[in-house]
């Protein structure tokens, strides 16, 4: 994480903050999450059936994908963070795509540029991230998405 004086957030904006590290999504965690959503569909936890689809395997979850922006955020090093925050909060998203499907055992990384950066109270700092969840060796990235988080300083 990157420490920055609340008054200088505007500077990042436009700017890429960095690149997680690389993060592999395997089978096991595809399942956790399948039990967890209740969501079984074979395409995602059924490999011998998964064969015969056009991806040839089973996929994540879309919202696996999604779920695992904190993670991947808090291993940005250049991730920002205003000096003396007390607390963030997850705002919610203006904008989702999920963009290739993620096959089971493919790593994934995702990349950050700060879109806005805007004081909402006195000590509460609302920012726009963009998000782009690469695919290790794939063309087109598993999601996009412009994150909205809620800074308390």
């Amino acid at each position: 994480m990157k420490v920055v004086e609340v008054a200088d957030l505007a500077s990042y904006v436009g700017k890429e903050l960095g690149a997680s590290e690389w993060f592999q999504i395997d089978q096991d965690r595809i399942n956790a999450f399948a039990d967890a959503t209740l969501d079984h569909q074979f395409i995602h936890v059924d490999p011998e059936q998964a064969k015969n689809t056009p991806f040839g395997t089973t996929i994540a979850h879309g919202y696996l994908t999604l779920s695992m922006l904190p993670y991947l955020q808090a291993t940005i090093d250049g991730f920002l963070m205003p000096k003396g925050m007390k607390m963030a909060m997850n705002y919610g998203f203006d904008k989702l795509r999920f963009m290739a499907p993620l096959k089971v055992d493919k790593r994934v990384r995702a990349v950050a540029t700060l879109m806005e950066a805007t004081e909402k109270r006195e000590g509460q700092w609302l920012l726009k991230f963009n998000f782009v969840v690469e695919i290790e060796g794939e063309d087109k990235p598993a999601l996009m998405a412009e994150w909205l988080l809620m800074y308390f300083v």
